[in-house]
């Protein structure tokens, strides 16, 4: 069975390495709102970034290389995708506060 490229999806990551004070959240931001996603990106802990994103599969799919690959001055070690129920809840993209 093909999955439908316009079906609304929803996906959170953890990315873990180099990505604290290298631009990490504002390059994922830039690219969020270029694609059209919805969603945040947020530091959590001293090596990770959580980031939630809604979207078509297609935009999601580029998304998540995007999030996998990071700006030029950051380095991503390991990568944790899961898939979530859409909400429906979220509106633009930003960056939230760290925990």
């Amino acid at each position: 069975m093909q999955k439908n490229p316009n079906e609304s999806i929803r996906v959170h990551i953890w990315v873990k390495g180099r990505v604290q004070a290298v631009g990490f959240r504002a390059h994922v931001e830039y690219y969020a709102l270029q694609i059209g996603v919805l969603g945040w990106v947020r530091n959590i802990g001293w090596d990770t970034v959580e980031t939630v994103a809604e979207g078509t599969r297609e935009q999601i799919d580029q998304f998540i290389e995007m999030v996998k690959t990071g700006p030029p001055s950051s380095r991503v070690d390991e990568a944790r995708v899961e898939y979530e129920p859409t909400t429906g809840r979220l509106s633009g993209f930003s960056v939230k506060h760290s925990l």
